[in-house]
């Protein structure tokens, strides 16, 4: 199994979700796996700070303000965003932390499309989080088939490799 593989079902397996950088402005990748995560039972936490409630549930300014401390945490905003959101997982001592990139996990190859920074990710390591650097769970969580088509695209052009450090 690759090593994408299991992060992937590693971070699956984790039940309290917290999803930064849905938006009530427009329907974004992130919104629709914040409803995968829940349509699949899991326990999940809207996290914006701009905004007070998200498809009804309430949503939080940071991992800080959740009512409970997340398990995993999966992010869709800036790569500034990622690097205060990844201080806050180290802080609160989350284990597992995904970070969106609507073309896999290769650096660079989507540097306006990212949520991932080079400098969140060296601290997640240094801190002994699991980090899956790029790629997103709608491809993994049960995916439509535009998603599972990018998923077999991203591995066969090697686009899903991850490094462990």
């Amino acid at each position: 199994m690759a090593i994408i593989d299991e992060l992937v079902k590693d971070f699956l397996a984790q039940k309290k979700i917290a999803v930064v950088g849905v938006s009530d402005q427009r329907e974004t990748g992130c919104n629709m796996s914040y409803r995968k995560f829940k349509k699949a039972g899991y326990q999940v936490y809207a996290v914006n700070p701009r905004i007070s409630t998200f498809d009804d549930d309430p949503c939080y300014t940071d991992l800080k303000s959740l009512p409970e401390v997340p398990e995993a945490v999966f992010i869709l905003a800036s790569p500034k965003v990622t690097d205060l959101i990844v201080q806050q997982c180290v802080d609160l001592s989350v284990k597992h932390v995904w970070m969106h990139c609507m073309l896999g996990t290769k650096p660079g190859l989507a540097t306006s499309m990212s949520s991932v920074s080079p400098e969140a990710v060296r601290l997640c390591r240094e801190n002994g989080i699991s980090i899956i650097p790029g790629t997103c769970p709608n491809q993994f969580l049960k995916p439509d088939f535009g998603h599972a088509m990018m998923r077999g695209l991203f591995r066969i052009f090697g686009f899903l490799s991850v490094e462990q450090n």
